[in-house]
């Protein structure tokens, strides 16, 4: 070592020393030093293991498993995730270069939805609102979409992430099932939720089936798929819970959503679409049957002509036809549409209402514009998913059967979406855009492999 070395080397660990000096002096803890030395260890562990905080960070946000467990909700873990998936990000983004990215089509239409959507929120009726949701929440998803994209790039990725979904399910719907029986967090008389005490979305049944639809299209295609092994026998029982879990919330969109999944995956069994839509008519009657609909405070059999709930909908619509007709380029802002209820609802009874529709909430929130960017979104990912599962068809058992499960369980999720979104809002939450940052990636891995396959 030459003695310029020498000399870099002795100022940087006198630099070092009184670092760890003034940290002591302003908190007089010797722990703190403990803690300093292992902090580049940390470090090292949350750049080596971004995936993990990523996928962690995007189920806990939004199974809202701290939610779900009262015990986890006191130590701020997505918080403490969220600062190692950023960080992270920025490091192999920025630094490291190790992140590999890359462009794909329905990223041009998730990029133009989310410019207007940042549009509208300055532009909109109250800006307070909808710059606070943007930054408590849509940003991060706008980043883990892109996160997920880029960090799920091989047959072991597919797998861990699938697998984390279908675990997240399988806890959620266990902790539903357990409120249910013992009768914690009922709403309308029957209604299971979870997390109300706490303020949680997953307090509004609805937004409950919602979550649980999401892992039960993987549940189902897992449960499926042959040669995965023990992930099968989990798929089955994330199938049997999740699906009890969603008939507890009473949802009729929930209901609707899972029919519909179902029928994605009953396509590739039955071959007569006649037989296979009748086996969803009996099937859906059974589920509200089982349900027990009718019974429901509100929607139910006691409600004469077009219930409360129907009405109350149909009542929300209208005002966000309004909300579109007043605001067609930009709506009236992300988060707006509750605040805006009184000024465009002809059928004012007391209460703000939300719009219960994916379709709609877009429409409002976003003009008629957003609406067509959005249903742009819906049809690039479907034109996605089905190229991803045709040259998987191509490939044949050569391919991975996680990675064959995981597409046709994006695929069904992107058609539940569809069905459910009408009664459920959803185009500003989670599912959608984990589905399409799963649909992104599996493009590109099949992709890839496919050409592989070719030379042999």
């Amino acid at each position: 070592m030459t003695y310029s070395e020498r000399t870099k080397a002795s100022l940087c660990m006198t630099a070092i020393c009184f670092l760890l000096a003034g940290v002591w002096l302003l908190v007089p803890n010797p722990l703190i030093v403990v803690v300093l030395c292992f902090a580049p260890l940390g470090v090292l562990f949350v750049l080596n293991q971004t995936f993990w905080f990523v996928s962690l960070f995007v189920l806990f946000s939004f199974f809202r498993i701290h939610e779900s467990l009262p015990a986890l909700y006191s130590l701020k873990i997505p918080l403490l995730l969220s600062l190692g998936a950023l960080s992270a990000l920025l490091w192999h983004s920025l630094i490291s270069r190790k992140l590999t990215t890359y462009w794909h089509p329905s990223f041009t239409w998730l990029t133009i939805f989310w410019l207007l959507v940042v549009i509208g929120a300055v532009l909109s009726s109250n800006p307070g609102l909808a710059i606070t949701y943007f930054k408590n929440i849509y940003w991060k998803i706008i980043v883990m979409t892109l996160a997920i994209a880029w960090l799920v790039n091989s047959e072991d990725s597919v797998k861990k992430i699938s697998t984390l979904i279908i675990l997240a399910g399988i806890l959620t719907a266990c902790v539903a099932l357990f409120n249910s029986i013992n009768g914690i967090g009922i709403v309308e008389g029957s209604r299971v939720t979870i997390g109300r005490h706490l303020g949680s979305v997953l307090g509004d049944p609805n937004d409950l089936s919602l979550v649980l639809m999401f892992p039960l299209a993987f549940a189902i295609s897992f449960a499926a798929t042959k040669g995965i092994g023990f992930s099968r026998f989990i798929g089955f029982t994330c199938l049997i819970l999740a699906m009890a879990a969603v008939i507890a919330t009473q949802s009729r969109g929930g209901l609707l959503g899972s029919i519909a999944v179902f029928g994605i995956f009953g396509l590739r069994l039955i071959k007569s679409k006649t037989l296979l839509l009748f086996i969803a008519v009996i099937g859906l009657f059974v589920l509200f049957a089982m349900a027990g609909i009718s019974d429901r405070q509100s929607g139910g059999a006691a409600e004469e002509g077009i219930d409360a709930s129907a009405m109350g909908r149909l009542y929300a619509w209208e005002a966000a036809f309004k909300m579109a007709l007043d605001n067609p380029l930009t709506g009236v802002g992300l988060n707006n549409f509750y605040a805006n209820y009184f000024f465009y609802s002809p059928h004012w009874d007391g209460l703000n209402h939300a719009v219960h529709s994916t379709w709609f909430g877009v429409l409002a929130e976003t003009g008629f514009l957003g609406l067509v960017v959005f249903i742009g979104i819906i049809v690039s990912l479907i034109k996605t998913s089905r190229q991803t599962l045709s040259l998987l068809d191509q490939v044949g058992q050569s391919a991975s059967p996680y990675l064959t499960a995981t597409a046709l369980a994006v695929y069904a999720g992107v058609i539940g979406t569809i069905v459910s979104g009408t009664f459920l809002t959803q185009g500003f939450t989670w599912p959608i855009y984990i589905l399409a940052a799963l649909c992104i990636a599996l493009s590109r891995i099949t992709q890839k492999y496919s050409q592989n396959e070719k030379p042999s």
